[in-house]
Parts: C-alpha cells; structure tokens; sequence
C-alpha cells in the first residue's frame, strides 16, 4: 500500500486530503508544518510527499531544496494556487515530480498521484520505450469497446508523441478535456504543466493580461504581477477550451503569439521565449465560423495541424453499461453508498435515452441515482423523470405479456448489437429460454 505525507498547515483541507486518500486505499500521515514533515520524513519512509507551496515556516520549494540537499529522492509534489503556478514550475526544473493548482478536484489529483507512483516503480528504460503502452489512468475512463471509441484512442495514441497541434471536436459533454489531458500525458510533455483555460470566459478586453500576464501597475487595477496561461504552460501543454468563443480581437493576439513563439507581460518591455504545445477544443463548426468570417482562417490553419473528433455518447451505444458501471462505482465511493449493481430495467432505460449532455450528462444520472437508492442495486425509480419517461416499451419485460414480449425481445437484441446473452441478461431471462422465444418468434437473422 503506498505511504503518501501530506504537509499543509490549512487543517480543513489537510483532513480531506487525508480521508480521500484513506478512502482510495493509500496510507497516509498528516503535518502541518515544513519542519513537522522534515522530522517524519527523517524517521519514516514515504513513497510521495504532497506539500503546500505557502507554510508558516519553511515555503515548499525551500523544503524541496532542503530534501534534494540530503539525498533524498522521495516524489514530491508541490500544490500551489494559480497565481504561483511559476513558482511550481521551477521547482518541477529543481526535481519536483509535479505540481497541482488548488482549487483542485481530488479524483483529479488522484490520477496525478498514481501516475508519479506508477512511474517511480518504471525502470529508465521502460520509461524511454514504453510511452504508448502505459496509459495514463484516466485511460480506463472514457474509453469503452466500441468501435467509435478504439478509433478514438488509436488517433490519441498516433498523435500524442508528435508535436501536432490539435483541434479536439465534439459536443458539450463527450470528454474534450479528458482527451486533451489524455494526449499531454501521453506526450513527451507529460512530466510538464498542463494548463487549461476557458476561451468563452475571457473578455476580449483583457485577453492579453490572461494570456500573457501583466507587471504590476500597467493599468487600473493591476495591483500585483500576474503570469498569463502561455507563460505559466511553458515546457508543457496549453489547452484552450472552446476556443470557438474568443473574440476576433483575442484570435490576433493567439495567432501572432503561436507564430513567433514569444510573449510579452502588459507593462513590460522584456520578451519571453514560450516552448509550449496548443491543444483547442471546441463544440463549433469552425469551418462554417471561417466561411462568415468569424473566425480567423490563418488562425484555424494553424491550430489544425490535426484534428480528434469526439463522438457524441448515442453513437457509441456499446459503452453507455461500461460508463454507468464505472460511474456507479466512482460515486458509490464518493457518497459513501454500497451501490453496486444496476438493475435490469434501469439498465435498459439508460441503453434507450439519447443522452443529449452525453458524458457528463450519464455520470450527473448516476451519481443522482446512487444518492437516492437505498439498497445495493441502483432501480429504475431512482433515474430522473425525463428518463423514466421512456419506460414504454421496456417494464413489459418484467411482466413479460404475450403482446409486447416480442417487441421487448427484438429492443434487447438491437440493443445488445445481436448479442443473445447481453440481451437475455437486459431481459432478466435465462439464455436457453431466450433462445427459445426467438425461435418462437421468428427472430432469426
């Protein structure tokens, strides 16, 4: 079981720390300050230490400097607020495994935790040889076994290691930013930051100070210096979220600063040089964008150097039971439930809904429902009304009437793609029996 240090003097967010951890099985010690972590690292042994950068005696890079000083080799993962996010990467450049921007999301940085533990178990060779064949742990997350998702991941996996940029296509909710974060991990960038910003939540009138940063006193307002995206992004991977939302006057500022690969802070003279990688996103039609003109063509040329459409969850039937499993065990951990199994009916009302919110709409479902069910399967009462509002059709199976049984038969088997013990299983029958009603019926292809 690893041993994870978690030092940060907030108490509040220590101890949620501590029992997310507990919780997916790690054990875990607790400090409070620098000094109290140095003394446990002195008498213990840690598999990862996870610091806060600010700490009321020692600062989290002055530590870092302190360990590397002694020789010790503990991963050491710094967390940080954004506006320190160039702190953090300095002390990646001093031997930090990683930093994390709070406010995070602790699935988030749980897969930020077991990807450095897996990797410190990695041999250098491996390291080197095996960049396709360790998938990031987000990897058995949106991926399912339909034929729309193993094409997915195989342009993931041939364009990762490239220096592409990508344009990532899809509808809200099928994943945009998992996929993104999914390349920068597969990439030889993975050790470096990845930043994501939201292109619809920046005004056109202060672009430049969010992707380029300011000095201190450049305009009304600018009361401390501040790191922009590209800058904070350097030696890592810039994500730019709907990028079909930035106004005309901030795609110039993004086209020129992609061009010459140099930035400069609002109110500074001094030119920095930026090695980043740009991923967009975006549920726009670009094309159509470019063709009435809102939207720059030397702009869309170059961040579509190579293009991932994402399907949208109807078109990947197959992987509706494998998300929901998995959604259903993610939050049963995370509400505390013994939620384990998806009964039969409710199972086919989720094969049946067209999911327009795809994703993120499935796992909302879920996790809705697992708060509401009260035993250890997750029942059809507990799906939100517009979705047992498609049960037509499908609570005949239980009762398996003569007039409908047929029409039940032949939607379990569309929705099994033909397979006759998925389809028996979604109908709570027996596969001999079902055998036999599509004797009965004719069903035979």
């Amino acid at each position: 079981m690893p041993r994870i240090l978690i030092i940060e003097d907030d108490t509040t967010f220590n101890n949620m720390l501590f029992h997310f951890l507990k919780r997916n099985d790690y054990e875990v010690e607790q400090a409070f300050s620098s000094n109290e972590g140095l003394q446990k690292i002195a008498k213990n042994t840690f598999d990862l230490i996870l610091s806060d950068l600010r700490l009321p005696d020692l600062d989290g890079i002055s530590m870092l400097t302190t360990l590397k000083e002694k020789g010790n080799t503990t991963p050491f993962v710094l967390m940080t607020a954004y506006a320190d996010v160039k702190t953090a990467v300095k002390a990646i450049k001093m031997g930090a495994a990683d930093y994390m921007s709070k406010p995070f999301v602790p699935e988030e940085a749980l897969l930020i935790l077991k990807k450095i533990l897996t990797t410190e178990k990695t041999t250098i060779f491996q390291k080197k040889t095996d960049v396709k064949k360790n998938k990031p742990d987000n990897a058995g997350y949106y991926w399912g076994k339909s034929t729309a998702s193993i094409q997915l991941r195989k342009h993931i996996d041939l364009v990762a290691p490239t220096t592409l940029s990508i344009l990532i296509t899809g509808e809200n909710g099928t994943g945009k930013e998992v996929v993104a974060k999914t390349i920068h991990q597969n990439s030889t960038r993975s050790t470096g930051p990845f930043i994501a910003v939201d292109c619809g939540a920046i005004p056109k009138d202060i672009g430049s100070s969010e992707f380029f940063g300011h000095v201190k006193g450049s305009f009304t307002g600018a009361i401390n210096d501040k790191i922009g995206c590209f800058e904070a992004a350097n030696n890592g991977t810039l994500f730019l979220d709907e990028i079909g939302n930035l106004s005309y006057e901030n795609q110039i500022l993004l086209l020129r600063a992609i061009q010459e690969r140099k930035i400069k802070r609002i109110g500074s003279n001094k030119e920095i040089d930026i090695d980043i990688r740009i991923l967009t996103a975006t549920n726009e039609n670009l094309k159509l964008a470019v063709a009435e003109g809102r939207f720059r063509e030397d702009l869309f040329h170059r961040i579509n150097e190579f293009s991932i459409a994402i399907p949208a969850l109807r078109e990947r039937q197959e992987d509706i039971e494998i998300f929901a499993h998995l959604f259903l065990e993610k939050a049963s951990i995370q509400l505390h439930k013994e939620v384990t199994k998806i009964a039969n009916d409710a199972l086919l009302l989720l094969l049946k809904h067209k999911w327009p919110g795809n994703i993120r709409e499935l796992q909302n479902t879920i996790k809705r429902a697992t708060l509401l069910s009260e035993e250890d399967t997750l029942q059809a009462e507990a799906l939100p009304e517009e979705i047992k509002k498609e049960r037509k059709g499908t609570t005949e199976m239980a009762g398996l009437k003569n007039k409908s049984e047929k029409s039940a038969i032949k939607d379990a088997l569309n929705l099994a793609n033909g397979n006759k013990s998925r389809a028996a299983e979604i109908l709570g029958m027996a596969r001999k029996t079902l055998y036999n009603k599509i004797k009965q019926y004719d069903l035979e292809e």
